[in-house]
């Protein structure tokens, strides 16, 4: 544009705002009357509808780059803010530092046809006995077309080939392949893209579910057995780490999912089985004694006191959407019946029935105290294990994948032991942050978003591995990093200009 031609629409968008905000004023219990002066907004000099029209223009220009700008900073990371136990199931973190690839996109026309052939299944699917009135599950004749938006592990694993092999397998409790793809297809932004639905699907689909497990473990359950220690008595942490963690770390927290043999999964059980992992648990709920003594909550009977108090402590869950996987694959059937929260007196130890696996436990503490935290899992574990056995039961456990669960990415112990910890100086360099706690097999999560600084410098700070470790070489790897990592942040302090990487190396 020219500069006069600039000028006049400039003037002009700024005269129909001065009119448009004149009138308002007018309806404003005598606005206009509280200018300097005590002169009407209306009375303005000649300069100023291009001074407002320039305001304007750079005023929504600007909001609309911090609009865009917040929100892909929200996107990125406000599923692990609002709930630090979620697990990897969307995507693979990205841990090794650098941008952020571009999401693979469809064409249009790829989109429709994919759109088109999901319609064309479900239309032609016959009845599932596991549906419910609110979810109905597909049933696919043919291989999925999938298109490059499908970005899962299980959509590059199928060929026609392996499923011509597997399309008409079922599990004796009636999980068929089409269950065990299904989130996979309709959600491409999906990372693993496969559920099961019992403990056999495991050996009956392990030709899709043993590479998906390769990829997203780095593990080769053909050539490698999974070993389990849970005996904190042979974890190494010792009275001076404490102290010093005491010093950095704001709290402690170490969880993982347990599932009971005989019954199935959430995405593939029945009222009668969902009802028979309840009674189980609360049977468990019930032997806890000591500090681990306390009270269930049956979802569909909260009182709206208890529900504010769960919700205020972080410890409710709620129903999932439809775009999550949980209800995508057939998990929130029946909501929310037999679902339910169990917390110990002191709210250190905490329990989910029937959200993604059977039994989700969570040991937690403020302070960095790791060994006490790990104990009680423990227990907790131990005494989940022995209710199984008391009803003639056990816990789903394999000597290649470990514990199983219903995703492929919480195979082996499924364990997640974290800190929130303190770490001002290395929060100048987040990238840097992440490359160290990589070297250390580590994960680190902010709050801010991808590659940011955390809020408060309070990081997030966890084992990246599940599988082919034990609990207690992971927690170990844990106590181990976090111990190195507060002696490069002390190092940085102690040495102003140095960087995070030359204070990496002796370590």
């Amino acid at each position: 544009l020219r500069q006069g031609s600039l000028r006049s629409m400039l003037r002009a968008l700024g005269s129909a705002a001065k009119k448009a905000f004149g009138r308002t004023s007018k309806h404003a219990k005598g606005a206009q009357k509280r200018s300097m002066g005590g002169g009407s907004y209306d009375k303005m000099p000649g300069n100023v509808p291009l001074e407002i029209g320039v305001a304007l223009l750079v005023g929504v220009g600007g909001g609309m780059w911090v609009r865009n700008w917040t929100q892909n900073d929200i996107k990125d990371w406000a599923p692990s803010a609002k709930n630090p136990w979620k697990d990897e199931m969307s995507s693979k973190p990205n841990t090794k530092g650098g941008a952020k690839p571009a999401e693979p996109k469809a064409s249009p026309s790829d989109t429709a046809a994919f759109d088109s052939w999901v319609i064309k299944m479900k239309n032609s699917s016959p009845s599932d006995p596991k549906d419910s009135d609110d979810f109905k599950y597909i049933t696919f004749t043919e291989v999925p077309p999938f298109t490059a938006a499908h970005k899962s592990l299980m959509s590059k694993v199928l060929t026609p080939a392996l499923f011509e092999q597997l399309k008409n397998k079922v599990s004796s409790k009636g999980f068929t392949f089409s269950n065990a793809i299904q989130c996979g297809v309709l959600k491409p932004h999906l990372g693993v893209g496969a559920t099961a639905g019992d403990e056999e699907c495991f050996e009956l689909f392990k030709d899709l579910y043993y590479p998906i497990v390769q990829g997203w473990h780095k593990f080769d359950p053909y050539t490698q057995t999974h070993k389990s220690d849970l005996n904190p008595e042979n974890l190494t942490f010792t009275r001076s780490q404490q102290v010093l963690f005491d010093k950095y770390v704001v709290s402690t927290r170490v969880r993982a999912a347990r599932n009971i043999s005989g019954y199935a999964l959430p995405c593939g059980a029945n009222p009668k089985e969902r009802n028979g992992v309840e009674l189980v648990l609360k049977e468990a709920f019930a032997a806890f004694d000591g500090e681990l003594k306390g009270k269930y909550y049956p979802l569909g009977a909260l009182s709206k006191s208890d529900e504010d108090m769960l919700q205020s402590n972080g410890f409710l869950f709620q129903k999932p959407g439809p775009a999550q996987l949980l209800a995508v694959a057939g998990a929130a059937r029946d909501w929310p019946n037999n679902r339910g929260i169990f917390h110990n007196d002191s709210k250190t130890a905490l329990a989910w029935c029937n959200e993604e696996d059977h039994c989700r436990i969570i040991s937690m503490q403020n302070g960095g105290d790791v060994w006490s935290v790990f104990a009680r899992f423990c227990k907790i574990s131990d005494t989940i294990k022995e209710a199984a056995e008391s009803n003639g039961a056990k816990l789903m456990f394999s000597d290649r994948l470990g514990f199983l669960g219903t995703c492929p990415s919480n195979l082996g112990t499924g364990l997640r032991a974290s800190v929130m910890i303190k770490l001002p100086e290395l929060n100048k360099d987040p990238l840097a942050l992440e490359k160290i706690c990589d070297e250390f097999d580590l994960q680190p999560r902010g709050s801010s978003g991808e590659h940011s600084a955390a809020v408060g410098g309070k990081w997030d700070v966890s084992n990246k591995q599940r599988i082919g470790f034990t609990e207690v070489q992971l927690v170990q790897k844990m106590i181990d990093g976090i111990t190195k990592i507060i002696a490069i942040e002390e190092k940085l302090a102690a040495n102003p200009g140095m960087k995070p990487m030359d204070a990496l190396k002796g370590m």
